[in-house]
């Protein structure tokens, strides 16, 4: 084995640096970089585990036109020649390019490149205006550019920080360890600000449980009683902001949350000067998302408390590239190097891409994009490195959309999405481990994401797709790039524009970058620790206090109730990476509709039960977890279930495609909804193995068939080590054959009970599939009987029964996935006199490794009784 490679993290916008041994043709270990200085060698579940995810399991690795494979040329040639012809027929706004954070920049530049500066259309967006977009128009409003004015650092040397709309414990882990260090070591307190009392918000100090959407309101109260408690300096204030004359007398001193809550927060706010409010998709996702970003940067900008060691707005990213989209102008309604359609800046552009096609003005952001399609205005689409099947609101009528999209083009690492099922042309793309290039992650920290495997089967980087489009069309020569490092050095070299024009956005230091020195380049933060401690990118060089109102309430009489979504802390995005690791599959196998267990009594729903979420966009089912977190009259459901992993809870059905008006945001968290309890005829599992593992584009044997699954009341399935656990519910008849494959069957059944037990033995005796169902019964446990899939160990007695002959421990719900630890487990060491979370981890070693499940521990530890101090027993390595 040679060097540990060192690249990147997959996911979130930390931008973990990672060391990957490559053990074998598709396997890796995969450790943390101590000397990144994102992450310190810190990584989280999902990327302590990306080496389970990196097999060849469902790839795309040959071009497909239709359901037919093709070659390279044949299909690059009718994706040219589709777009030629509908340039011609119906003009360059008939085009649109939808592309993804998890784009390198690289990519990212190549596209936005070819769509505004030689298509001459504005209409390329990203996935990141799901995500960023708000928190990119409150920068620009108060700075002038998209600018996040604080670092991690910030963190370290903080004596506040306000946690909006973030639960940051299971969505930025490494950001949440982070916080934890500095608590213990200097005492750092922590506001947590979000209507649900999240695994983060029970770690709070203070738990402040606004309404949705109540942020405004909030932020406008705390920064009038801050001015009434004297703690605003006017001269200073005017030296360094431009504030509006009646800014002050319009702020709303009610903030919306108790009195007794609200005085809290301001002491806490008032006591502690050095502050950092990191604000995330809690407020980002919402049609009032700017003016939530804005109000929390006038609090910072009004007390000063922004560009000094310890302070500062930090608006966390949700994708691993969102910034360095941003910074090449991946955005609709910006070109890149954060210039703008300002006709001076356009010239520059066009200038420097020696284009003369540059687009005249902004084009449709994503919602306003889908919408063109379903009208027919935009006729050819290429979706890059994302499932807008999925991830848009309302996404029945986004697939309304792409069934009567004339072309659509769709790159992808995957055969089988929810959006290439709409795909005219599938074309093989590169995924993490065979990409090479650069993201720039939440604190503008641009690191290098490096292969460590060849590309599989045909497979290419995107950007090389893209040249090879744009020479079709007439235009190679300025896509004739020779690899990643010769793109880095234009967008570099571009930047210059951007300083001549005031931004802070400058990498020109790397213009000049050989390739040999990109491939060894370190991470590097463009804009230094707190980029606008010299002034702001505006014309006075002063920020600006921007005016928000709060929004007015809203009731819905038919939809009662309010919706909200979450992430789920070992999943990501639609579960095309992480659903393949049995690892993270533990933790929440199911979509949970998460109900305040009041509001659960009055609706008629049961813990573990069924219920029917509707919206006015669609409704879905989900297995309800009732949960005093919640606050009442609401609910949570998560984002991440798709068509291939279940039949219900897909949550973007429910989402109402109503956006921010200034920035185009969707309004993900806060839905008008009713729920109805489900009571199916019959529950039941089903545990199946896989087919052969894939080593290479072609198979020798066919992967076995999926279950029967159409018509199902209920379905979901989830990876465990050696194939996939599914959960059933149905009415009427159980079409058992469609279930199960081919093999020797051991069948029982339970007629009083209505319940049957049947095992699928193959070659050997091995166990291929096995299905448990009920009517009326009680079914039994699922892990064990995964567990046996492959196995030829197990009797027939034990299978049938779902059970050894001798009883395991129970461990109870899984909370450490790194080390295997469930809540009976951690309940038994505090029994054994483990008081605290560093207790437990030296008798179980539950939360030593990624410490994402350290607040769940924390939370098991407090709910449990006190029992006399006794020496503790430490897990032996």
């Amino acid at each position: 084995m040679g060097a540990p490679i060192r690249t990147t993290c997959a996911y979130c916008g930390v931008g973990c640096g990672v060391l990957a041994q490559v053990t074998g043709p598709r396997s890796v270990t995969i450790r943390g970089d101590a000397a990144h200085p994102a992450n310190h060698g810190r990584l989280c579940s999902k990327g302590t585990h990306l080496g389970e995810t990196v097999g060849l399991e469902g790839r795309l690795l040959t071009p497909m036109i239709g359901d037919g494979e093709a070659n390279w040329d044949e299909a690059l040639d009718l994706v040219a020649a589709r777009m030629r012809e509908c340039i011609a027929e119906h003009g360059p706004d008939s085009v649109a390019f939808y592309v993804s954070g998890q784009l390198l920049t690289e990519d990212y530049y190549a596209a936005n490149k070819l769509m505004k500066g030689f298509i001459g259309s504005g209409n390329i967006d990203t996935n990141s205006r799901l995500c960023m977009a708000s928190a990119v128009a409150a920068h620009n409003r108060a700075f002038g550019e998209d600018l996040v004015p604080c670092s991690y650092s910030d963190l370290d040397e903080a004596d506040l920080v306000l946690l909006v709309g973030s639960n940051t414990a299971w969505c930025h882990p490494v950001v949440w360890q982070r916080l934890e260090k500095a608590r213990a070591t200097r005492g750092t307190k922590l506001v947590v600000i979000d209507p649900r009392r999240t695994e983060t918000a029970e770690q709070a100090d203070l738990h402040v449980a606004v309404a949705p959407d109540g942020d405004i309101a909030l932020f406008n109260a705390l920064l009038a009683e801050m001015r009434r408690r004297g703690l605003v300096d006017d001269a200073s204030l005017a030296a360094r902001v431009e504030t509006d004359a009646g800014f002050w007398t319009q702020l709303d001193a009610q903030p919306g949350v108790p009195a007794e809550t609200f005085a809290a927060l301001c002491d806490l706010v008032a006591a502690h000067p050095r502050m950092v409010t990191l604000f995330s998709q809690g407020a980002n996702q919402s049609v009032c998302g700017t003016d939530k970003g804005n109000a929390i940067i006038n609090l910072h900008l009004a007390t000063g408390r922004i560009s000094t060691p310890g302070t500062g707005p930090f608006s966390i990213t949700g994708q691993p590239n969102a910034m360095g989209g941003r910074e090449v102008g991946g955005l609709a309604n910006m070109l890149a190097c954060h210039l703008s359609f300002g006709a001076d800046e356009r010239a520059d552009v066009a200038a420097f891409w020696d284009a003369p096609n540059l687009c005249a003005g902004p084009g449709l952001k994503a919602v306003e994009m889908f919408r063109a399609i379903h009208e027919g205005r935009i006729r050819f689409l290429w979706v890059i490195a994302t499932n807008p099947a999925v991830s848009m609101p309302d996404s029945a009528f986004v697939r309304e959309a792409l069934a009567r999209c004339p072309t659509v083009i769709v790159s992808d690492i995957l055969a089988e999405t929810d959006t290439a099922r709409f795909a005219h042309v599938r074309l093989p793309a590169l995924g993490w481990g065979e990409k090479d290039g650069t993201v720039t992650n939440s604190e503008r920290q641009v690191s290098r994401q490096r292969a460590l495997f060849p590309p599989p089967g045909e497979a290419r980087a995107d950007w090389r797709v893209i040249s090879a489009v744009a020479a079709r069309l007439g235009w190679g020569e300025a896509f004739a790039w020779s690899g990643p490092a010769a793109i880095f050095r234009e967008f570099a070299a571009m930047t210059k524009l951007a300083t001549r024009r005031g931004r802070a956005l400058d990498l020109a230091a790397y213009a000049g970058l050989s390739d040999a020195e990109y491939d060894v380049m370190e991470p590097f933060q463009w804009g230094g620790r707190h980029p606008l401690a010299l002034g702001c990118p505006t014309p006075s060089g002063k920020a600006r206090l921007v005016r928000v109102a709060a929004p007015a309430p809203r009731a819905d009489a038919q939809f009662p109730l309010r919706l909200n979504t979450a992430r789920y802390r070992d999943q990501w995005h639609t579960m095309t990476r992480t659903g393949l690791s049995p690892t993270l599959s533990q933790h929440r196998r199911e979509p949970l509709l998460e109900v305040h267990p009041q509001d659960a009594a009055a609706l008629g729903l049961e813990d573990t039960g069924l219920a029917r979420v509707e919206t006015r966009q669609g409704a879905a089912i989900y297995r309800v977890a009732l949960s005093p977190g919640q606050r009442r009259g609401e609910l949570c459901v998560p984002m991440h279930w798709t068509d291939q992993m279940a039949g219900e809870g897909r949550t973007n059905r429910l989402a109402s495609p109503a956006t921010d008006p200034v920035s185009g945001q969707p309004g993900f968290k806060d839905a008008a909804a009713r729920v109805q309890a489900i009571t199916p005829d019959w529950r039941g599992f089903l545990v199946r193995r896989d087919g052969p593992v894939l080593d290479g584009p072609m198979l020798d044997e066919p992967v076995l068939d999926e279950p029967g699954l159409e018509g199902l009341l209920y379905w979901t399935r989830s990876r465990v080590k050696a194939g996939w656990l599914y959960e059933l519910a149905g009415e009427g008849a159980i079409a058992i054959d469609t279930l199960l494959p081919a093999g020797d069957r051991i069948e029982v059944a339970d007629e009083v009970r209505g319940m049957r037990r049947i095992a699928v033995r193959g070659a050997g005796g091995m166990l291929e599939a096995a299905v448990y169902l009920t009517r009326s019964g009680l079914l039994p446990a699922r892990e064990w009987v995964a567990s046996q899939l492959g196995s030829g160990e197990a009797a027939t007695a034990e299978l049938l029964a779902a059970r050894p002959s001798e009883p395991l421990p129970d461990r109870g719900a899984m909370v450490c996935v790194c080390h295997g630890v469930g809540e009976k487990d951690i309940a038994a060491a505090v029994l054994g006199g483990a008081c605290t979370v560093e207790d437990v981890g030296a008798c179980t070693r539950a939360g030593t490794n990624c410490g994402s499940c350290r607040p769940a521990i924390a939370r098991l530890v407090a709910a449990m009784p006190p029992v006399p101090s006794i020496p503790l027993v430490e897990a032996a390595e």
